[in-house]
C-alpha cells in the first residue's frame, strides 16, 4: 500500500508537469492563449512585474500587496531631462487624484533606510482625466533618491518600474491590418530612411527579463522612431484583456531589448468600411506647448474657413490649456486633446495622430498653432479640397507654401491676435506644410517637416499660391519667440541654444545660439507688407459695435459658424 501511494503521487506529479509542458509548448509554437491562463490560474490571475527594491513606505495606500488589482499604484515612471512623469494605475471605481491630493515624495534607494521620505515637493502638474493614462509630473529626484507619491491625507502610493527616456518603447497602437505600430526612443535611426527589418524583433509580454514567457513576432517595417510589428493572433483574439497588462517592446539583435511602457491598448477601426464616407472632410493635427493664449484665435479662424475637427497633442504645457480647450468645446468646436509627454517626438506624434484621425477624417492638415491657412481668393478650404478630390482621385497630399512673418515693428503681443497684428513678412516662401489623406499614407508613416511618404498609387500636388498658402507667424515679438529656445519639438531639429548645425535653415538667421534679444528684432524679417489675412479676419470676425474679435472676449458665448 505504501509503495502504491508513492506511485500514485508520482503519477499525479507527472500529469501536472506534462500538462504544463503541453501548455507552454503551445505558447512557444502558437502564441499566448489567455483562455489557457484563465483555466490554469483563474480570473484573479494578474501578472505584474515585481522589482527587487521597494521601500516599506511605498506599499499601496490600502495596505494590500503590490499584485492586487484593487490598489492604486504607480504603473511606470519615466525620467525626462527636466522632470519625472509617473503613470498611475487606478481600480475601476477609484476617484482620480488632483494636484491638491498629492505630494511628490523622495525616498532613499538604500533598502536599509527609514520608510519615511527624505523630503516632499508639490507636483508640477497632473494631466488627463483618463484612469488608464493619468500622469503626475514631479521635479527630478536628486542622485541617490527615487520619487514616489504621498497622499496629503496620509499614506503612500505603491511604486513601479523606473525608466530613462533616452532608450524606451513609449507608445503602441493596434492597427486594422493585424499589425502593431510601436513608437520607440533610442534607436537613433536616420530620418527619411527605411531600415533592414531582419535586425529587429518584436516582443510581447509582461516582464521582458524572462524570455520563456515572451511572445515574439516579426518586424514588418522600421523607420525613424516607428516600428510596425505583426500582431500575434492570441493578442488580436482578446485585445481588451491584453490591453490591461501586455506590453510590447523591440529587441535589437546583438544589443538587447529596450525598456517599455507601451501597452497596445487602443484598437483602431477593427472593421473598417473603406468606401464609407468619413464624418469630417477636413481636420487638423497639431503638437503644442504653452500656446493656450493663441489657441482660441487659431481654432476659431480655422473653424470659419472649413476645419471640422482638431486633434491637439499637448507636449508638456504648463499654462491654462485645459480651460481654453474646455471653453472652445462649450462653443461646439470638436476638439480632442491627447496628452503627449514625449519630448522631441513631433514626427512620431504626427504619425500617431494620422492613425487616430484615419477613421473620421477625409483630409488632415499638419500645422503648428502659429500657422494659419490663408485663401487669398476668398474660397472656403472645403471647396478647395473637394475640387482637388474630384479632379485628381489619386492625390494623397496637398503641399502648401509657407510665408514667414516677422515682428512687424511690434514690441509687445498684439491684443487683437497674430493674424491682425503681424503684417510684414519675407518675400520668398519657406518650405511647405501638408494636408494629407490618411488612407494614402505609406505603412512606415515616415514624415519629415510635416509631410508624409505616400503609398504606391498616390501622389502629391503643390497648391496654387493664389488659392492657398500658409501664413507662418514664425518670428513674433521677442517675449513670445524666446520661448522657442527652450526646446524644439521635432526629433531631428537641434535646439536653438545648442552649438550643432549652426548653419541649418531651422536656425534664425543672424541670431546665434543665445536667447538674447537683438536691438533690431522688431524690424527684422520685414521685406513686404501683407495685410491679406488681416483684412479677411477683420471682415469675418470683427464685432460691428465693439470692433472686438471673439478671441479678445469670453469664448463661451461665441456663435460658431463653420
Amino acid at each position: 500500500m505504501k509503495d502504491r501511494r508513492k506511485r500514485d503521487v508520482v503519477s499525479w506529479s507527472r500529469f501536472f508537469w506534462c500538462t504544463l509542458f503541453v501548455v507552454f509548448s503551445c505558447v512557444l509554437f502558437t502564441g499566448f492563449s489567455f483562455s489557457t491562463f484563465r483555466i490554469l490560474f483563474g480570473d484573479k490571475f494578474h501578472p505584474e512585474i515585481v522589482y527587487a527594491w521597494r521601500p516599506p513606505a511605498l506599499r499601496a495606500i490600502t495596505g494590500e500587496s503590490p499584485g492586487n488589482s484593487d490598489t492604486i499604484s504607480i504603473r511606470e515612471t519615466v525620467l525626462l531631462p527636466d522632470e519625472a512623469v509617473l503613470f498611475l494605475k487606478y481600480p475601476q471605481s477609484a476617484r482620480l487624484f488632483t494636484k491638491e491630493d498629492l505630494d511628490c515624495a523622495y525616498f532613499s534607494t538604500d533598502s536599509s533606510s527609514s520608510a519615511q521620505p527624505q523630503f516632499k515637493r508639490p507636483p508640477n502638474r497632473i494631466d488627463s482625466d483618463d484612469p488608464d493614462h493619468q500622469i503626475v509630473r514631479c521635479p527630478l529626484s536628486p542622485r541617490g533618491l527615487v520619487v514616489a507619491l504621498a497622499l496629503k491625507s496620509g499614506g503612500y502610493i505603491n511604486s513601479g518600474p523606473i525608466h530613462r527616456w533616452d532608450s524606451l518603447v513609449y507608445e503602441a497602437l493596434l492597427d486594422r491590418d493585424n499589425t502593431t505600430v510601436v513608437f520607440v526612443k533610442g534607436l537613433n535611426l536616420r530620418p527619411d530612411k527605411l531600415y533592414n527589418t531582419s535586425r529587429f524583433e518584436c516582443l510581447y509580454g509582461w516582464d521582458f527579463r524572462t524570455p520563456k514567457f515572451l511572445l515574439r513576432s516579426s518586424v514588418m517595417s522600421i523607420a525613424q522612431e516607428i516600428v510596425r510589428c505583426q500582431t500575434p493572433l492570441s493578442i488580436l483574439s482578446n485585445p481588451q484583456k491584453v490591453n490591461n497588462s501586455i506590453k510590447v517592446s523591440i529587441r535589437v539583435k546583438g544589443r538587447g531589448t529596450l525598456h517599455s511602457i507601451a501597452r497596445p491598448r487602443l484598437q483602431l477601426d477593427p472593421n473598417p468600411d473603406l468606401k464609407a464616407r468619413k464624418p469630417h472632410h477636413m481636420c487638423i493635427c497639431t503638437m503644442l506647448r504653452n500656446q493656450a493664449r493663441f489657441l482660441g484665435e487659431w481654432v476659431m479662424y480655422h473653424g470659419r474657413i472649413g476645419v471640422q475637427r482638431w486633434f491637439i497633442y499637448d507636449n508638456n504645457s504648463e499654462d491654462n490649456i485645459d480651460s481654453v480647450i474646455e471653453s472652445l468645446m462649450d462653443s461646439n468646436y470638436n476638439i480632442s486633446k491627447y496628452v503627449w509627454p514625449w519630448i522631441k517626438t513631433q514626427e512620431a506624434g504626427f504619425a500617431h495622430c494620422a492613425l487616430r484621425a484615419r477613421t473620421s477624417c477625409e483630409w488632415v492638415g499638419f500645422i503648428d498653432v502659429d500657422e494659419f491657412f490663408h485663401l487669398p481668393n476668398g474660397l472656403n478650404l472645403l471647396d478647395v479640397l473637394r475640387n482637388q478630390s474630384e479632379s485628381n482621385s489619386n492625390v494623397g497630399e496637398l503641399r502648401v507654401s509657407c510665408h514667414s512673418f516677422g515682428p512687424s515693428g511690434l514690441q509687445h503681443v498684439p491684443t487683437e491676435g497674430v493674424t491682425v497684428g503681424y503684417t510684414c513678412r519675407m518675400i520668398l516662401p519657406e518650405r511647405h506644410k501638408s494636408i494629407v489623406k490618411p488612407e494614402a499614407l505609406n505603412a512606415t508613416l515616415i514624415n519629415v517637416v510635416h509631410h508624409f511618404h505616400l503609398r504606391d498609387g498616390f501622389r502629391h500636388v503643390n497648391a496654387d499660391r493664389g488659392v492657398l498658402v500658409i501664413n507662418h507667424y514664425k518670428y513674433q515679438v521677442w517675449e513670445v519667440f524666446k520661448e522657442k529656445f527652450y526646446r524644439r519639438v521635432a526629433t531631428y531639429v537641434v535646439d536653438w541654444q545648442n552649438q550643432q548645425n549652426v548653419g541649418s535653415k531651422d536656425r534664425v538667421p543672424g541670431l546665434g545660439t543665445r536667447a538674447v534679444e537683438p536691438p533690431d528684432w522688431a524690424s527684422r524679417f520685414c521685406e513686404v507688407t501683407d495685410t491679406g489675412l488681416r483684412d479677411r479676419v477683420l471682415e469675418m470676425f470683427s464685432d460691428p459695435i465693439t470692433r472686438l474679435l471673439p478671441w479678445q472676449e469670453d469664448t463661451g458665448g461665441l456663435d460658431v459658424q463653420n
